[in-house]
């Protein structure tokens, strides 16, 4: 199994960028899909997740100006992103539960992180 994330860059802050991570290889099924971040000497967090029946949940801080959405044919997980901040400058990770075969269990995969920097 392997997640490709794509759409990281640079943008002036009140810009807006997109994220993409698509999932490839032995999937049987997927649960959630989620977007997480590391800004420089913090801790990895949460941002957004989806699960497999489009609920939706946020980090407070990006409540009302990011939307988490999934595309189940493609096996993809995007991340729009507007009226961006300094503060969301980090590298952004996605994470897709799933399970590989039929007779396994699901865990969790990373895609390989995307650079996102919000700087005037």
């Amino acid at each position: 199994v392997q997640l490709q994330a794509f759409g990281g860059g640079l943008v002036q802050p009140g810009g807006s960028l997109r994220l993409s991570c698509a999932a490839s290889g032995s999937i049987f099924s997927i649960n959630d899909m989620g977007w997480y971040r590391q800004a420089p000497g913090k801790q990895r967090e949460l941002v957004a997740v989806i699960t497999s029946g489009g609920s939706t949940n946020y980090a407070d801080s990006v409540k009302g100006r990011f939307t988490i959405s999934r595309d189940n044919a493609k096996n993809t997980v995007y991340l729009q992103m507007n009226s961006l901040k300094s503060e969301d400058t980090a590298v952004y990770y996605c994470n897709v539960n799933l399970k590989p075969h039929r007779y396994g269990s699901s865990r969790p995969y990373w895609g390989q992180g995307t650079q996102v920097t919000v700087s005037s």
